[in-house]
């Protein structure tokens, strides 16, 4: 066997033991010691990485779940910090449950939710030249922009409120939330909950960034059909002054 198939069937067996044989002249037990430290290793680092996840599955389940990972996906991301977005991918597009279906939607809101907070604390600093912390009395006549370290999101359940292994009920409502990481200070990595007409701002902001910040809360007035337009714009201004603060909408300069 020339030494790329030995290669092959050598990660086959690692990946796949039970279906796939040892290759040829390779002690079985020295064999284990390699599927034993390859798996283990990943298991752990994704059982870290989605922590609120595992916790909905039992030790049999999550060590099935993980090497259907090993055996059926196959990942394209040549860093192991990235594994943990090819497992967020292979639970959304390859995952079966104990019964052979999708995993259940709010396990998949809650996979990329974790995913997304974990990835946040590695992503590098964006260049800011051309924006900066507006003055918080004049927000109006400024141009804004969403920060490149905050992401707006809308799930179908509260994936920030799930109790570890408690089923949730179903939801009578969407959730908005913005994970961001700070800019300055800690660099902390925040989750805050937003309303719908907030959430409704921030794309407005990302989809028009060479309008106003008055003319932005202008426009969802108008969108909302609200007959009291200033009290709207009122409002929104406060709100963009505290989102300004915690550093989520940032001033063009």
């Amino acid at each position: 066997m020339d030494f790329r198939r030995l290669q092959h069937a050598f990660t086959a067996n690692i990946r796949d033991p039970e279906r796939v044989a040892s290759p040829p002249d390779v002690d079985p037990s020295r064999m284990a010691v390699y599927q034993r430290l390859v798996f283990n290793n990943i298991d752990s680092y994704m059982s870290r990485a989605f922590s609120a996840v595992r916790a909905f599955f039992g030790e049999a389940e999550w060590h099935a779940l993980v090497r259907g990972f090993f055996v059926l996906h196959r990942c394209r991301k040549p860093q192991f910090f990235e594994s943990a977005e090819e497992f967020l991918d292979y639970l959304q597009t390859e995952a079966r449950d104990a019964h052979g279906e999708p995993l259940a939607q709010f396990l998949l809101e809650l996979a990329h939710f974790e995913w997304l907070r974990m990835m946040l604390y590695v992503q590098s600093d964006p260049d800011l030249s051309a924006a900066g912390a507006p003055d918080n009395q004049a927000i109006g006549p400024r141009r804004l922009l969403v920060s490149p370290l905050a992401y707006p999101l809308s799930y179908q359940y509260p994936v920030h409120a799930l109790t570890p292994g408690e089923l949730p009920a179903e939801p009578a409502a969407p959730t908005f939330l913005i994970v961001y990481r700070e800019l300055a200070g800690e660099e902390a990595v925040r989750v805050m909950q937003m309303n719908a007409v907030t959430a409704m701002l921030l794309e407005h902001i990302d989809k028009a960034p060479s309008l106003r910040a008055d003319e932005h809360l202008a426009a969802i007035a108008e969108t909302l059909g609200h007959a009291q337009t200033e009290q709207v714009i009122a409002g929104g201004m406060a709100t963009l002054r505290d989102l300004c603060q915690r550093g989520v909408v940032l001033a063009q300069r």
